[in-house]
């Protein structure tokens, strides 16, 4: 629960960057070391004592879900409308600089954002019709992504030439994919950024209004901005140059979206007399697990050094265990939370599982199965990725935005319409020819009979519905999905669980406008996901910032894997991927377990192993290292290593049962067989009791 920010709360160093009175200031805040609560608290403090307007402070937080906690705790200690303040996500922003102002380069306001499926899907059509090769799409969707992440249009990038094939023919993709996202007014995730700063450089009162507007500039995360979002925060910075950037270079791991270790390297450069002040106290990890992830990343050169102290105990130490096989390895996790829920404190949401590549999953899920833990799989298929969730998102932009080709083609047989590809083909060739919409084309079309009379009758009713959905105003964005499906017939041919998906979200767009909706959804960040409660949280690493457990697990330390094999030849990518284990590690405040295997199953082949190279930085005085398989294990500490298997009585682990007397617990441990069996339960209020299980007369719920 959110409760106020306070000075008292604050040690002297962040005091400091709290109270820092004007101009440029860099804050240097290591893992755990409180930079959200530096910059919430300094937002604060210049609302209360500085007499800024909330909505003079341009806050960047890393994630929707960092921006509502930090309005959260905001709110109970000023009062503010939110709605007029300036907290969340670059790309947030720029959406809404950009719906007041994009008329000035060429764009509606009603523009569409594109998602990645949206990007893709685009980017595929294009290939087509290049005739290139259709499965490099994703490829060519990451070098557009990091191109518009260095401000490298597709003019640039054509007139930098460097004679290679390849690089042309991404030019002349680049350059139509532009044209097309233009032609449907659309922008894809990367734009948003990009068509702000060009906003910004080719309208100097457009800048000079927002220039005037923030007096003051907030940015958490600094070391994830990119070439585009730092350009950005110079431009806003102005001549008054009154920015708190507060991050730290050693948790930069987002290189391949574009993230610029040097913004955070040159700042005190690029922002002479700028204020350097470094926070090194960690208020979450051990001593041990800050020793350990000290050591190692210090092995990286270019970092602005920094020693970690920690005000909690020692701790556990970090344990390492190699296993023979994957297999192996995920039942040693899975038997080590289950030994580790049985015998202490640890709820099953105190547990995560942090891994390199998704394939690693399979195997932690098996095991976890095995031993009915439950858990929770974050960064899978997003809600709103679902196909009948985009289906009908793709009919409401569609709606509002007739210029969408990419919505246009998704639901034009969906649900089945019977229109047939050469129809389709041959109004995607009218429409190139006259640089039109496909839905206007189908329009003239239709009134000058260019189009089969089979399909004719199709063609109209889909026009008509989309028209009549356009041109109908409507209350909230819930009574426009409402009114989709039922004219549409969408629900008809799905089945239960995907009608309810449809329901819940017609639900959850209820009291908010279809454009407001839009943005809300069409404007997620992969770490926005909702922690579940009472489950084991399976993640990938880089889905771990901004996250702490009690206790972390890490899987698959090895060469190949962690580091990954793609950046064995690249100094600046291996640097990263040990930034990416020391963010992992650094997740954990009081037990971190590491474990390697000699041979995984990858891309459908069973293949051996080396150790991670990251293991040799990691003192052994703050190590217990076992190098043997799990079968020939010692038991050196019972809150880390497995327990053995015990054959079962009646009574679950894990299960719910009721007492006469105690009400209701969970059972923690079973022993014995027959008569001589004995049942552990914790009974809320009561604690643990030991029981014979045929004396308890224990009641299953």
């Amino acid at each position: 629960m959110a409760k106020e920010v306070s000075l008292e709360d604050l040690n002297s160093l962040q005091r400091e960057a709290v109270l820092h009175a004007s101009g440029p200031v860099l804050v240097l805040s290591g893992a755990g070391s409180g930079k959200t609560r530096v910059v919430t608290c300094r937002f604060c403090h210049l609302v209360k004592k500085k007499k800024l307007a909330p909505s003079s402070i341009f806050t960047v937080t890393f994630s929707n879900r960092a921006a509502d906690e930090m309005k959260e705790h905001i709110s109970c200690s000023i009062n503010c409308d939110h709605k007029q303040n300036w907290i969340g996500t670059f790309h947030s922003h720029c959406n809404r600089i950009l719906r007041k102002d994009i008329k000035a380069l060429g764009f509606k306001p009603n523009f569409i954002i594109y998602d990645e499926d949206d990007q893709s899907s685009l980017i595929r059509n294009i290939l087509k019709e290049f005739n290139i090769y259709e499965a490099l799409y994703k490829g060519v969707a990451s070098r557009i992504g990091m191109l518009k992440a260095t401000l490298i249009s597709p003019e640039d990038f054509l007139s930098q030439g460097d004679g290679f094939s390849f690089d042309e023919k991404l030019g002349r993709v680049y350059l139509r994919y532009q044209d097309e996202l233009r032609r449907c007014n659309s922008l894809d995730y990367d734009d948003l950024i990009l068509m702000t700063v060009k906003l910004f450089e080719e309208n100097p009162e457009v800048l000079h209004k927002y220039q005037e507007q923030f007096q003051a500039l907030l940015v958490d995360e600094f070391q994830e901005t990119s070439r585009a979002q730092y350009r950005l925060l110079q431009l806003l910075a102005g001549k008054r140059k009154n920015i708190c950037a507060v991050g730290d270079d050693d948790q930069s791991i987002y290189r391949f979206r574009g993230a610029d270790l040097s913004n955070i390297l040159n700042f005190e450069k690029d922002f002479p007399g700028a204020k350097t002040i470094k926070i090194d106290q960690n208020f979450r990890s051990s001593n041990n697990i800050l020793k350990v992830s000290g050591s190692v990343i210090a092995g990286n050169g270019h970092r602005k050094p920094k020693t970690l102290k920690s005000n909690c105990e020692s701790g556990e130490k970090v344990f390492y265990r190699c296993l023979n096989t994957e297999d192996e390895e995920a039942k040693s996790v899975a038997r080590a939370i289950k030994d580790l829920y049985l015998k202490s404190n640890y709820e099953y949401d105190s547990f995560a599982v942090l891994y390199r590549v998704n394939l690693q999953t399979k195997a932690l899920e098996d095991a976890l199965r095995e031993e009915d833990i439950p858990y929770h799989v974050i960064g899978g298929t997003s809600f709103y990725h679902r196909k009948e969730i985009k289906d009908i998102i793709s009919y409401m932009r569609l709606a509002l935005n007739n210029s969408d080709n990419v919505s246009l083609r998704r639901i034009i047989n969906s649900p089945a319409r019977g229109i047939g590809a050469t129809t389709i083909n041959k109004i995607e060739q009218e429409a190139r020819k006259n640089s039109a919409s496909l839905f206007k084309t189908i329009k003239v079309m239709l009134q000058n009979n260019g189009i089969a009379a089979s399909f004719k009758d199709k063609l109209s009713v889909f026009i008509k519905t989309i028209d009549r959905f356009s041109s109908h105003n409507y209350k909230n964005a819930s009574e426009m999905i409402k009114d989709m499906v039922e004219k549409t017939g969408y629900l008809d041919e799905l089945e239960e669980e995907r009608i309810q998906n449809v329901l819940e979200f017609s639900s959850s767009a209820e009291n908010i406008s279809a454009f407001d909706f839009l943005d809300r959804i069409s404007l997620p960040f992969a770490n926005d996901e909702p922690m579940p409660s009472k489950t084991v949280s399976l993640l990938p690493l880089h889905g771990a910032k901004g996250l702490e457990f009690p206790v972390v697990f890490i899987i698959g330390l090895e060469e190949g894997i962690l580091p990954y094999f793609k950046a064995f030849d690249n100094a600046a990518e291996m640097q990263e991927e040990r930034r990416l284990f020391y963010v992992g590690m650094t997740r954990a405040s009081q037990i971190l377990s590491l474990s390697s295997a000699k041979k995984r199953r990858l891309y459908s082949k069973i293949q051996e192993h080396e150790p991670s190279r990251f293991l040799a930085d990691i003192p052994k005085d703050c190590c217990t290292w076992v190098e043997r398989a799990v079968q020939k294990e010692k038991k050196m500490s019972d809150k880390v290593l497995i327990a053995p298997h015990k054959k079962l009585p009646s009574f679950i682990i894990g299960a719910r049962v009721k007492h006469p007397s105690w009400g209701e617990g969970i059972v923690r441990d079973c022993s014995g067989d027959g008569e001589e069996a004995k049942v552990t339960v914790n009974f809320p209020g009561i604690g643990l009791k030991r029981l014979a299980a045929k004396l308890a007369n224990l009641e299953r719920i």
